[in-house]
């Protein structure tokens, strides 16, 4: 039984085909949806669906594969006119087979017969045909070049610290992955936190503690928020002055009437022998 309102507005069709789909994976399906009803030019690399949905990154590129098995994506890389190479990728709500067997005439009329042709008899004594001149030999077609990727921002030796904590934050909580640009960017920030004496368990517990229960769009984002706003202060240095006379520790004395110890600052009787003699 389903209970259907229609809608005006903010709907997608779906084919029933790739709703029921019997070999495609309930991910395959669901993403495949996701895909329809998000705009042309949207982001739906593989980082980004993983960023906006719980699965992983390996269920996510398992599900495109197998949309691309059964006709219902396309993802094909081309170079830009500044040399970089970008994946286009283009969802379909029916096959691409079925697209092409669709696209192809149902019926064509039967071509007209040829003409005859008059043939003449064959010249007894026929002319040697000339030699046929050599073809020209093909222009070489220059190779493109391959333009190398752009390096990976060096983080300084000081950094080397933050930057090794910064890169495991992934393994307490896989939505904290970062980037080799977003490390670099990040690593002054938590040096900054431990030469303000706080331990790398203490950072790395603070950065990644009490995280959002919903997917996290941009993780250099929280962390770069985190590592401002959270900052700790520097620590005051240590006071240097005395304690008072009363909570100073006085060495110890012999008595001169009785022998017994007694802490004094001065030699000389203790209170008891002192207080009998004033007596």
């Amino acid at each position: 039984m389903h209970e259907k309102d229609s809608q005006a507005e903010r709907y997608v069709k779906i084919d029933n085909n790739l709703a029921q789909h019997g070999e495609l994976s309930l991910t395959a399906i669901g993403l495949s949806t996701h895909i329809q009803s998000l705009p042309t030019g949207a982001d739906v690399s593989i980082k980004a669906l993983a960023q906006r949905f719980t699965e992983g990154e390996a269920r996510i590129a398992s599900a495109l594969r197998e949309l691309e098995a059964h006709g219902y994506l396309s993802r094909t890389r081309e170079r830009l006119p500044s040399g970089q190479i970008f994946t286009r990728t283009v969802s379909y709500n029916i096959p691409l087979s079925k697209r092409l067997k669709a696209a192809e005439p149902v019926g064509r009329a039967p071509a007209p017969a040829p003409a005859p042709r008059q043939v003449q008899a064959p010249d007894p004594d026929p002319d040697p045909e000339p030699a046929p001149a050599p073809a020209p030999a093909p222009a070489p077609i220059p190779r493109a070049k391959a333009t190398p990727p752009l390096p990976a921002p060096a983080v300084p030796g000081a950094h080397r610290e933050a930057a090794e904590l910064l890169a495991r934050l992934r393994l307490r909580d896989p939505r904290l992955l970062l980037s080799e640009r977003d490390v670099a960017r990040l690593a002054p920030g938590v040096t900054t936190w431990l030469e303000r004496g706080l331990s790398p368990a203490a950072v790395s517990g603070t950065l990644a503690g009490c995280l959002p229960t919903e997917p996290i769009r941009s993780p250099a984002a929280l962390l770069a928020h985190r590592l401002r706003e959270y900052r700790p202060p520097l620590l005051p240095d240590r006071p240097s002055f005395a304690l008072p006379a009363e909570r100073q520790i006085q060495p110890f004395q012999t008595c001169d009437g009785c022998d017994r110890a007694f802490r004094s600052a001065t030699p000389g009787q203790c209170g008891t022998c002192a207080a009998a003699e004033a007596a």
